[in-house]
């Protein structure tokens, strides 16, 4: 506690769901989270995530402090199961130079948002510049916002999706046929929609959190994009596959080497994972060097809180210059120490 706290100059902004539904396109996330793993930077700004919770609710926090930007934050979720699943989510931004609280942002949008820009801008590390055959395992909104999101800094040549519910993969390819210049259509089987394919995008869990891809449908050339597993307790990917890769690019060294259970799986069937891994970071300030035409290519991503700080930056940058958004009618204290 201090007696000579100061109210900031300026009110701080609240975006509603709406507001950011209003505010959003994947050109402008994918260039926010592009500039943000350019710049130079440690992990440090940017710790694991905060886990508390009690047998009926839960809250993690993913903090940051991002390289570039004027702003710093969190996102905290909280969830409650005292009415079945209730969820959450709260993106606090403060300023870098006065610490003022500047915004609160509805997370619930920027979650899906900053997540399918984050894989584009990883993938297009790991791919060829031609049109590409894509295999999709999953048909749901993680599946969707992703190809929308690749559309954006990929060629397609042919998508290819499987669902084990017949309805769903057929939905997904009507959506998707013609959308981006290229023929899509469902298969029967995960294993066709792997075989032969440039680029792999597993974006869906099993049931039994069991590898949802094969080694052995993967081409000594392929790209890979994991994003369906992101605790120690799921698996998409088998560690006979990892094995295989020529590199594995991360978006969080630490969380998707350690708190990963593909990650993990592999390191437990003798794969020296450390020796594999490069940070997105690394690869996109030219630090590390990609085969893009070679090898079995990787990108796996556990989230984190940079991602959602530069990405509701961005949004709130937009609010201000269009006017959208409630100034809030008080603000909090911000003391000398």
């Amino acid at each position: 506690m201090s007696t000579n706290g100061e109210l900031p100059k300026n009110l701080p902004l609240f975006l509603t769901d709406a507001d950011v539904a209003s505010l959003s396109d994947w050109s402008g996330a994918i260039e926010a989270i592009r500039a943000a793993y350019q710049a130079p930077g440690d992990e440090a700004g940017t710790p694991g995530r905060i886990f508390a919770q009690t047998p009926r609710e839960w809250l993690r926090i993913m903090p940051s402090v991002p390289p570039s930007g004027q702003l710093f934050g969190a996102k905290s979720i909280a969830g409650s199961f005292a009415d079945g699943l209730r969820v959450s989510y709260l993106i606090s931004l403060f300023d870098k130079d006065t610490a003022d609280l500047v915004a609160l942002v509805d997370g619930n949008r920027v979650t899906g948002l900053r997540t399918a820009a984050t894989t584009a801008v990883g993938t297009s590390t790991i791919v060829p510049q031609r049109p590409l055959i894509v295999g999709v395992i999953g048909s749901g909104f993680e599946a969707r916002s992703h190809l929308e999101a690749f559309s954006h800094v990929l060629q397609f040549a042919e998508i290819r999706v499987y669902s084990p519910t017949p309805a769903n993969r057929e939905s997904f390819a009507a959506q998707f046929d013609g959308a981006f210049g290229a023929p899509a259509h469902a298969v029967g089987s995960a294993r066709e929609a792997a075989y032969g394919a440039d680029l792999i995008l597993c974006a869906a869990r099993s049931r039994d959190e069991s590898p949802t891809l094969q080694a052995d449908w993967v081409g000594p050339d392929t790209a890979v994009v994991s994003i369906g597993s992101t605790t120690a307790a799921q698996r998409e990917l088998p560690a006979e596959l990892i094995a295989r890769a020529a590199v594995v690019v991360v978006d969080s060294r630490d969380e998707v080497v350690n708190d990963s259970g593909d990650m993990i799986a592999a390191r437990a069937h003798g794969v020296d994972v450390d020796s594999l891994v490069a940070t997105l970071n690394s690869v996109l300030s030219g630090e590390t060097d990609i085969d893009s035409e070679h090898g079995i290519r990787i990108y796996k991503s556990t989230g984190s809180g940079l991602q959602d700080i530069v990405v509701a930056e961005m949004l709130v940058d937009r609010a201000r210059a269009e006017g959208i958004g409630t100034t809030l009618p008080v603000g909090i204290v911000t003391s000398r120490k």
